[in-house]
């Protein structure tokens, strides 16, 4: 029976998330066949449509910091482009600092999304 599932895409969970990114069905209890839990997930309720969301939203939230982290880079780059002009030194730093924003506020989000699901999942 194991077999069935796993030849229509129900393997065991193995290996990690792409590129970090969490799965929709992260949250999700998993079916259990044979004493045996397989990575598809079981909807059991209302509660499963907010942990699905919660996942998506962590996986926006993720994103964002990436793409943070990639202005805090070109800020960086801007600011080594500058040679020593105010303004545009001033529009460098200015970058780095919203970047550096954006990245606090999207791990902090991020973490308060994961808090949640985990309590509504439990």
């Amino acid at each position: 029976m194991i077999q069935l599932f796993q030849f229509f895409g129900a393997a065991p969970c193995s290996g990690g998330d792409f590129l970090g990114f969490p799965k929709w069905y992260k949250y999700l209890e998993g079916v259990t066949v044979e004493g045996t839990t397989l990575c598809s997930p079981r909807l059991s309720g209302l509660n499963d449509i907010y942990l699905i969301l919660a996942a998506i939203i962590e996986v926006l939230l993720r994103i964002a910091a990436l793409l943070a982290v990639g202005y805090i880079i070109f800020g960086g780059i801007e600011y080594l482009m500058s040679q020593g002009e105010g303004e545009k030194t001033a529009q460098a730093r200015k970058t780095i600092t919203n970047a550096l924003i954006g990245l606090v506020i999207s791990i902090s989000a991020a973490a308060v999304v994961a808090f949640f699901a985990r309590t509504v999942g439990s």
